[in-house]
């Protein structure tokens, strides 16, 4: 009773944090993390361990949640998944991608190497990978937020979509390299598509249902989501099947909002006993945790912007630079992830949080990130429509 208590205390706390922030202005995500950065270990810390005599452990173990984690992780990566896959190739925005990608990645491995313990390859991999991931829908309502140019905007998500695309698949080939019978399951279930069109159904709903339900068996049982995911949806595209949500677009998108989201973020946070974590990380690994990330990132993105072509006159590199360090949504999923499957500890975790925060923040910091009181007339032609309403 009291776990059920605590889990509906902080939907009702993430609601009321969501809806603080969009009357100053904040875009949700940006409320979600300041809650779940700073708000919750200290209540975890001060109220709900000792008063409650819960532990994060207790907190996270009951079926019904396993469940709810489940449906909500499937809701947020497919449908980070579903737009990173239907990507246009640009060469403009591959020419921002590959040093946006290539210089923090490549800044994640210097910093396992020099300023972590020894780890696993695959872990160092994935804080690479970490250090250069882009959250494509907080770019998205950043873009429409300041009405950027409609062209700009296009080349800013797309250079995201190809980012993301490289760190989902790599992580997704590594992980099946270590297991061949974990790669072989979701392989098949990636096949699925194409036993359906074999079956001559081609209502686009039943495709829907059937990937966001497989979604959830592969997070259950630890399969490779990941390669699931993307080899379904490149299946759906090679027999040309239209990709389409499983309900209204809206209802959709409230459950990510006011569900999913805040259900994944609070999952992490419990699981942390931020004092340990915090001492079991030195002064100069907690500062390269979270800014070699971020000047890493600048870097990368200075260098794909200066090789490629202005996206607009007047584009300010420095500002796009900016734009593009943005974390957010993408790298929650991913940290969770991370977590979930031992290959980061509680302590990296909560540093990289900081740093996903800080980053996300900046260019609200900047002056950029504050919604206007009426939405622009002429609204971006939506590269990405499915966030239009998030």
């Amino acid at each position: 009773m009291m776990i059920a208590l605590f889990w509906l205390m902080a939907l009702l706390m993430f609601a009321g944090a969501t809806g603080l922030g969009r009357y100053f202005g904040l875009i949700p995500i940006v409320s979600q993390l300041l809650l779940a950065t700073f708000a919750l270990p200290l209540i975890m810390l001060f109220w709900i361990e000792p008063g409650w005599q819960l532990s994060g452990a207790q907190l996270v173990a009951p079926v019904w949640l396993k469940t709810l984690y489940g449906l909500s992780f499937a809701i947020v990566l497919g449908h980070i998944l579903s737009d990173v896959i239907d990507v246009k190739m640009d060469r403009q925005s591959l020419k921002v991608a590959l040093p946006s990608f290539a210089v923090p990645f490549l800044a994640g491995l210097a910093c396992a190497t020099w300023f972590l313990p020894a780890q696993p390859w695959i872990s160092s991999l994935a804080l690479g990978l970490v250090f250069a991931i882009t959250a494509i829908p907080v770019l998205y309502l950043y873009l429409r937020h300041i009405d950027y140019p409609p062209e700009a905007t296009r080349r800013l998500v797309q250079t995201a979509i190809l980012i993301d695309l490289m760190c989902w698949s790599l992580f997704g080939i590594a992980q099946g390299s270590l297991n061949i019978n974990s790669l072989l399951l979701p392989l098949l279930g990636a096949c699925v598509p194409l036993l359906l069109r074999a079956l001559q159904l081609r209502q686009p709903l039943v495709y829907s249902v059937t990937f966001f339900a497989l979604l959830m068996v592969a997070e259950h049982y630890r399969l490779n989501a990941l390669i699931f995911g993307i080899g379904y949806l490149l299946c759906m595209a090679r027999i040309k099947q239209p990709w389409v949500l499983p309900i209204r677009r809206e209802w959709f998108m409230g459950l990510q909002t006011w569900l999913a989201i805040p259900l994944i973020l609070t999952s992490g946070i419990v699981q942390i006993n931020v004092h340990s974590a915090m001492g079991s990380l030195g002064w100069v690994q907690l500062g390269a945790l979270i800014l070699l990330p971020i000047a890493s990132k600048m870097l990368g993105n200075w260098l794909g912007l200066s090789w490629a072509t202005p996206s607009f006159v007047g584009a300010r590199r420095w500002r796009e630079s900016v734009l593009l360090n943005i974390r957010g949504l993408s790298e929650i999923v991913f940290l969770n992830m991370l977590l979930q499957q031992h290959l980061i500890n509680p302590a990296l975790y909560f540093a990289l949080m900081l740093m996903s925060l800080l980053a996300t923040l900046m260019p609200a910091l900047l002056g950029m990130g504050r919604a206007p009181m009426q939405p622009p007339v002429n609204a971006v032609d939506p590269v990405r429509k499915s966030y239009a309403s998030n």
